[in-house]
C-alpha cells in the first residue's frame, strides 16, 4: 500500500497566501482579523513596562489641588483673629470661639461650592481598555467571527508539498486539495488542519482510496484499490481495515469477514483461487480456532485449527463418504477416535457454529457505497475550492504570512 500522507513528520511552512478579497465569507469581525495579522506581538520588555497613563496619574497625585489652597486661605484669617483674641480675658475667649466658628463655616461653604463646580465639568473621553486574556462579550464575539472565517488560499511547504483550498482560523479547514510532491494528492474535506469527513486519495503508482476520514486517518467506511489489483471495501478505524469488510485479491481469491488492525481476525469466509473454501475463525490473519474447510475435489474437514493447520479434534470426510475422526497434529491424524466420541462431536458442533456465524455476518455494501458517493462529492468540492484559491493568488487577492 502506498504511504499515507497523514503520517508524515511535521513540515515547516513557507510563506503562504490567504485570500484578502470580497469573496471572503466572513462575519462582521473580518477587519479585526487583518488587524491581528498586521499587529506584531509586543516583546517581553514592552509587556513588563508600566503604562504611561498610570505614571501620569501617580505624578498628578503629588501636585497641590486648587480647591485645597482656597480652603487654606479662607480658614487662616479667622484662625489668626481667634489667636489674638485668646490673649484677652473671658470676653476675648468668647470672641475667639465665634471667629473660629465663622472660619469653619466659610471653609465648609467653599468646599461645597468647589464640589458643585467639579460635578458640572464635562467629562473627557473614556479611556481605552486593554485586556490580557478574555475581554468583554463584544470582543469575544469578534474573535469568534474571525475564527469562523473561510478563505480560499494557497500554502506551500518546504518539502515541495502544497495545499490549495479553504482556510479557517489560519488552518486548512473546509474543502481543499493537498498535493504530495511527486507522490499523489488528497481531495476532500478538512477540519483543523487534518483530513476529516469524506475525500479521495490518489497515489502516483495507481492506488486510490475513497471514503471517510477522522482526524487525519481513514475511519468509517471506504474502498481502497491497490495498484497491484487488490481491493478492500468495508470498515476502517485509525487508518487500518477494522470491522467487517471484503478483500478481493488480484489472483481471484476473496475474503469476506471480520478484520482487526489491518488483518483478518474473527469470523470470515475465504474463497481460494483453486476452488477451496474455508468458513470459520481467524486469528492474526491465519486460520485458527474452529471452522470448516471444503476442498475443490469434494473432501472436507470440520474441527479445530492452529495457525493454518489441522490441530486438535476434528473429522476429515472423503468425497466417497469415508470419514476419519480423531486427534490431529500439524495436519496429520495422530490418534483415531470414533465419530460418536463426545469430544469429537463437540469439536464438530463448534466448527459448524463458527462457519454458520461467518456466513451470516452483517453486510456493509450499502454503507460503503454511500461513503464512496459522499467522497466523490467531497473531492469535487475540493477541486472547486482549489481553483478559486489559485485564481485568487493569480489576481493578487492574498496576503503572505510567515508561519
Amino acid at each position: 500500500m502506498d504511504g499515507h500522507g497523514g503520517g508524515a513528520g511535521k513540515l515547516t511552512r513557507t510563506p503562504s497566501s490567504l485570500l484578502r478579497s470580497p469573496t471572503v465569507r466572513a462575519g462582521p469581525g473580518a477587519a479585526s482579523f487583518h488587524a491581528v495579522l498586521d499587529d506584531p506581538e509586543p516583546d517581553d520588555k514592552k509587556a513588563q513596562a508600566p503604562p504611561r497613563a498610570l505614571l501620569r496619574r501617580a505624578h498628578h497625585r503629588l501636585r497641590p489641588c486648587p480647591t485645597q489652597s482656597l480652603l487654606l486661605l479662607l480658614f487662616l484669617p479667622p484662625l489668626a483673629l481667634a489667636a489674638l483674641l485668646l490673649r484677652g480675658g473671658d470676653g476675648g475667649r468668647h470672641l475667639a470661639l465665634l471667629a473660629a466658628a465663622a472660619g469653619f463655616a466659610l471653609a465648609a461653604a467653599a468646599a461645597a461650592a468647589a464640589a458643585r463646580l467639579r460635578g458640572a465639568r464635562p467629562r473627557g473621553p473614556a479611556s481605552v481598555q486593554w485586556f490580557i486574556g478574555e475581554g468583554d462579550g463584544e470582543e469575544q464575539q469578534q474573535r469568534d467571527n474571525v475564527r469562523a472565517e473561510v478563505r480560499e488560499g494557497v500554502e506551500f511547504y518546504s518539502n515541495g508539498d502544497r495545499y490549495e483550498g479553504e482556510f479557517r482560523g489560519g488552518r486548512c479547514s473546509g474543502s481543499g486539495v493537498y498535493s504530495f510532491f511527486g507522490k499523489g494528492k488528497y481531495e476532500g474535506e478538512w477540519a483543523d488542519g487534518k483530513y476529516d469527513g469524506h475525500g479521495v486519495e490518489s497515489w502516483a503508482r495507481g492506488s486510490r482510496y475513497r471514503g471517510q476520514y477522522r482526524q487525519g486517518q481513514r475511519h468509517g467506511y471506504g474502498v481502497y484499490r491497490f495498484h497491484s489489483g487488490d481491493c478492500y471495501a468495508g470498515e476502517w478505524a485509525g487508518g487500518q481495515s477494522h470491522g467487517v469488510g471484503a478483500q478481493t485479491c488480484s489472483d481471484g481469491s476473496t475474503y469476506a469477514g471480520e478484520f482487526k488492525c489491518g488483518v483478518k481476525h474473527g469470523l470470515g469466509c475465504y474463497h481460494f483461487r483453486n476452488g477451496d473454501r474455508y468458513a470459520g475463525e481467524y486469528f492474526a490473519d491465519k486460520i485458527h480456532g474452529f471452522g470448516v474447510y471444503s476442498f475443490a475435489n469434494g473432501h472436507s474437514y470440520e474441527g479445530s485449527w492452529h495457525e493454518g493447520k489441522k490441530q486438535g479434534l476434528g473429522t476429515y470426510a472423503f468425497r466417497n463418504g469415508d470419514e476419519r475422526a480423531g486427534e490431529w497434529d500439524s495436519g496429520v491424524l495422530k490418534k483415531s477416535l470414533p465419530l460418536s466420541d463426545p469430544a469429537v462431536q463437540r469439536a464438530l458442533q463448534a466448527a459448524r457454529r463458527a462457519a454458520d456465524g461467518a456466513f451470516h455476518l452483517p453486510r456493509v455494501e450499502e454503507q460503503v457505497n454511500g461513503a464512496v458517493m459522499a467522497a466523490n462529492r467531497g473531492a469535487t468540492a475540493a477541486r472547486v475550492a482549489a481553483i478559486k484559491a489559485v485564481q485568487n493568488r493569480v489576481d493578487g487577492k492574498f496576503c503572505f504570512i510567515d508561519v
